[in-house]
């Protein structure tokens, strides 16, 4: 985070009215797991250790971050692009579902500076974001603002990343913009930007919902990636736990922790690093907060359930020499309201690969039985096949991962690949046990996780 300037917008905010509608008819925002939210920094303090200490912007530290958090909203079902500028790049996510307009936006910088990992600065507030898009597509509300989310490249080195976001028509339909820099400082306060005051009484009344005190943030202005969308006259909220500032007596007095020390005593140093430098009751809360608030602003009533099934596919992944077949299982199980008929087909697939059901069509509660036939000049490599189900209120998608193997009895690691513990891969020449079943995502290779891999 680069210190802020908050602007003296107050008594024109006054006169705006909150977006959100009455508190009794939405639906409630879930509570945000802050284990999950610990698992991402974990991720990203291990891709800053495996590329030179750091995740700074337009370095590899940082290109492995955007990767690992777009591997995760793409298999969520957001549509992400990245947008590049000279220095760096900027991650964004919209979901897909609800209206196209006005926008309610969620933002965090990804990048470090190049002195240190950056997970108090900003791996609290990307990671904690990323956890709230993850819970929109996990609960599918209906929704009454369209709901976009960005990671910015670029940010300490002067806002670059959303400066040219905007510059380039980003703020266009953004009625809010909320930004989460440094949510889980070791020695935190509870700050919320008083830019808006429809916006800083949300955050507001949660944080006294919970108990919890809170001052208004004005540690500087113009300095985290709200400022070019505040300058756009986009209205912009969020929160902050502090830096280099020093806590008072006053403030330890209200929320605990050491007076007379700074809030993040690791501020843009090589010791900000996961765990030392997390507080995760802050992080939780934190968290929390933004979902609240989210939901305020962009979650209508809750609709009875309509007609709604899964789809699963088992075994999700399998490794195949050319001129061999696989084999696997998709099912679905109604998840509400009644039984509907799905068609299934794949895409995806590499020339020399077929793929058949048995039968193509079921009713939602049945199976089907999948045939993947691989040609005998197929290269080797790990293929994601999607399997699609087109029902008649609702379609769906699981992915399977076809390894086509080069005939030297080695499986390379690959992204998007579900592994199980105990199966050895290959990763630049060397070989590595899989600890814990998961599915592969880019930046978690082999030498970045290894509480997933064991070098051999």
């Amino acid at each position: 985070m680069i210190r802020r300037i908050l602007g003296s917008a107050l008594a024109a905010a006054l006169a705006l009215t909150c977006l959100s509608a009455p508190a009794s008819a939405k639906a409630a925002a879930p509570d945000i797991p802050v284990g999950n939210i610990t698992a991402h920094l974990s991720q990203l303090q291990s891709i800053a250790g495996a590329n030179g200490g750091n995740r700074a912007s337009g370095r590899p530290g940082f290109t492995a971050s955007l990767n690992y958090i777009k591997g995760r909203l793409d298999a969520a079902g957001y549509t992400t692009r990245v947008q590049s500028f000279t220095g760096g790049s900027n991650l964004i996510a919209d979901w897909p579902s609800g209206p196209t307009g006005p926008t309610v936006m969620l933002g965090a910088h990804l990048d470090s500076v190049a002195s240190g990992p950056g997970i108090n600065d900003n791996g609290t507030g990307s990671s904690s974001l990323l956890e709230v898009a993850l819970a929109l597509s996990a609960q599918r509300p209906s929704l009454t603002r369209h709901v976009r989310f960005a990671w910015w490249g670029a940010e300490e080195q002067g806002l670059v990343g959303s400066r040219y976001y905007v510059q380039n028509g980003g703020a266009s339909g953004v009625e809010a913009y909320l930004n989460f820099d440094m949510t889980g400082s070791p020695n935190p306060g509870y700050f919320v930007y008083d830019d808006d005051a429809a916006l800083q009484q949300l955050f507001n009344s949660y944080y006294s919902s919970i108990g919890v005190p809170t001052e208004p943030e004005r540690v500087g202005d113009g300095r985290s990636d709200h400022a070019p969308f505040k300058s756009a006259g986009v209205r912009v909220g969020g929160v902050f736990t502090g830096a280099s500032e020093r806590k008072t007596a006053a403030q330890a007095a209200k929320w605990g922790g050491q007076a007379n020390q700074s809030f993040d005593r690791c501020y843009h140093s090589a010791c900000d690093t996961y765990p030392s430098n997390v507080n995760t009751t802050a992080l939780d809360r934190n968290a929390d907060a933004a979902a609240h608030v989210l939901w305020a602003l962009a979650v209508g009533t809750v609709n009875p359930p309509g007609n709604d099934y899964s789809m699963t596919v088992s075994p999700s992944s399998a490794t195949v020499s050319a001129g061999q077949s696989a084999s696997a299982t998709v099912a679905t199980q109604v998840t509400s309201g009644n039984a509907q008929t799905v068609a299934l087909s794949s895409s995806g697939a590499p020339a020399g690969v077929s793929v058949s059901f048995s039968p193509a069509s079921i009713q939602s509660g049945q199976s089907s039985a999948v045939s993947i036939a691989v040609g005998a000049s197929v290269p080797a490599g790990t293929y994601p096949i999607t399997l699609s189900a087109d029902g008649a209120t609702v379609d769906r998608s699981v992915t399977f991962s076809l390894t086509v193997g080069g005939g030297g009895g080695e499986t390379s690691w690959a992204p998007y690949t579900a592994y199980q513990a105990g199966a050895t891969v290959t990763y630049q020449g060397v070989s590595y046990r899989c600890l814990q079943g998961h599915t592969s995502l880019p930046g978690w290779e082999p030498p970045n996780v290894p509480a997933l891999w064991q070098r051999l």
